[in-house]
């Protein structure tokens, strides 16, 4: 291979279809939106799963059952793995830039797997009861984050 004997890719110089520029683009008359129909209309935009009349695909599976909206996830946390960080006080930040945690805002929870030897000063927003005991039988502290509720929306006359 030398450079005498390299081709540029194919395509490498087309330019993009201009659609509506008259009739010597090559697509002109209908702009490539064929005759008629509800595609072919100016300012035609279908609502997002539309299949031209036919029921939707996410109206024609069965539905089962129930998801809960207000549901808490919570990242969790082993206390072998706080145990192998070396550091005393943990808290979310901590526990984020150690990447022991994926989302820097989570809610957190410990459990009681594994064994302490050092004291530590964990904050979490919950704690199993095997590792809160764990935690103070050590020497240390389990402190709970109290998470913030929203205000509720207010109904009614203003």
């Amino acid at each position: 291979m030398n450079l005498t004997t390299i081709r540029k890719p194919a395509k490498a110089n087309e330019n993009r279809k201009r659609v509506g520029r008259g009739m010597g683009s090559g697509m002109g008359k209908t702009s490539t939106r064929g005759h008629k129909g509800q595609r072919s209309r100016s300012g035609s935009r279908s609502m997002r799963g539309f299949e031209g009349g036919q029921m939707p695909l996410h109206r024609r599976l069965p539905k089962r059952g129930f998801v809960n909206i207000f549901k808490k996830e919570f990242q969790v946390v082993n206390l072998s793995r706080l145990a192998e960080l070396g550091v005393t006080d943990l808290t979310p930040e901590v526990l984020y830039e150690l990447r022991v945690i994926s989302k820097k805002n989570g809610l957190i929870k410990v459990l009681g797997v594994g064994e302490l030897t050092s004291a530590l000063t964990v904050y979490a927003h919950k704690f199993s009861e095997t590792a809160q005991q764990k935690i103070t039988a050590a020497g240390g502290t389990a402190q709970i984050i109290e998470v913030k509720q929203p205000a509720p929306l207010k109904r009614g006359k203003k």
